[in-house]
């Protein structure tokens, strides 16, 4: 059986020659687009060349130019945006009309309030009382601090161009009464109190709000003792709400030297000499400011004051130096 067995291998595969005919034809030529788009074919240079000049002029050099410089762009003009009241449904005749009614509204409520609150909220004094420089806040600080050192208390006045005579602003006159420091150093009064409260473990958000009430009820307490006391005194030319106002929050001045006294721990020895001092400095500073006011030294007022009223109004004075240690106290009772 394996005799009759007959095997060998299979012959080679043979592919086949590829062979290529003659010609091949030329496929049509396709027009070049006007943007330089060119269709490269196999014909002969000769051809292509015939083809382009079918469609192109003559090759011409291209002339060299310099790069263009650069100019400066001009900036858009920013339009100011004016509502569209057509859109709204209102002509331009009824849109002046509102507008000019709007303004004539605003003047009027502002007559308004100058003429019903200009005596006791006179706005146009507090442009007054802030014009000050840093010179003026560094030597009116050292008047508050060393009052004894002072001299002379009298406030200077000027002649405007209309021919009325107005006090000095506080730039000009240290004896002005401003409320640039009040106000800094009630604002100072209440963040120590609150960082005072903070080192002893017991601060709360609600005890900023104590303490600007606290502040605001001791200078008006104080405001309504002078003002009530002028005219039980009879005291023509009180001077206005905001001097008084002014005089009354330099307080605060000896009431944060106090503070800070607290927190650096100097004792309870060291603590009252501090306030003593403050609550002293502040008395003179007081009797000498208000001097001014209780017993105004111009021509007009000389002879006119009788002994016994000078003598009433001598002791209101010191009554009200004698009352800054209580609302010193109250104010340093963190």
């Amino acid at each position: 059986m394996a005799s009759n067995y007959y095997s060998r291998s299979p012959p080679p595969l043979q592919h086949p020659v590829p062979t290529h005919p003659a010609f091949i034809p030329e496929p049509p030529s396709t027009p070049i687009s006007p943007q330089g788009y060119q269709r490269f074919t196999s014909s002969p240079p000769n051809q292509q060349y015939a083809a382009r000049s079918q469609y192109h002029a003559p090759f011409q050099p291209i002339p060299h130019h310099s790069p263009p410089t650069m100019q400066p762009q001009p900036q858009p003009h920013i339009q100011q945006h004016i509502p569209d009241f057509a859109a709204w449904g209102v002509n331009d005749t009824t849109a002046q009309f509102g507008m000019q009614l709007g303004h004539s509204a605003v003047a009027a409520g502002q007559d308004y309030v100058q003429k019903n609150f200009g005596g006791m909220i006179p706005v146009t004094m507090l442009k007054h009382h802030f014009n000050v420089s840093n010179s003026y806040v560094i030597r009116k600080l050292q008047l508050v601090i060393f009052p004894w050192r002072h001299k002379p208390w009298t406030r200077k006045v000027r002649r405007t161009e209309a021919g009325h005579t107005e006090w000095q602003p506080p730039r000009d006159d240290i004896n002005s009464p401003d409320l640039y420091i009040p106000l800094m150093a009630l604002v100072t009064y209440i963040l120590v109190s609150a960082f005072q409260t903070g080192l002893q473990e017991r601060f709360h958000p609600q005890i900023l709000g104590s303490s600007a009430t606290r502040a605001l009820v001791v200078v008006l307490l104080d405001f309504l003792f002078v003002k009530c006391g002028c005219y039980l005194l009879n005291v023509q030319g009180t001077g206005q709400v905001v001097d008084l106002i002014a005089y009354g929050g330099y307080k605060f001045v000896g009431v944060i030297l106090t503070l800070f006294a607290g927190l650096l721990k100097l004792g309870p020895t060291l603590y009252t000499l501090v306030f003593l001092y403050a609550f002293a400095a502040n008395a003179l500073f007081v009797l000498r400011s208000l001097r001014s006011v209780v017993l105004p030294e111009t021509p007009a007022n000389v002879g006119t004051v009788n002994p016994a009223s000078r003598k009433r109004r001598i002791g209101f004075l010191f009554l009200e130096a004698v009352l800054q240690v209580v609302y010193m106290g109250i104010l340093v009772r963190v």
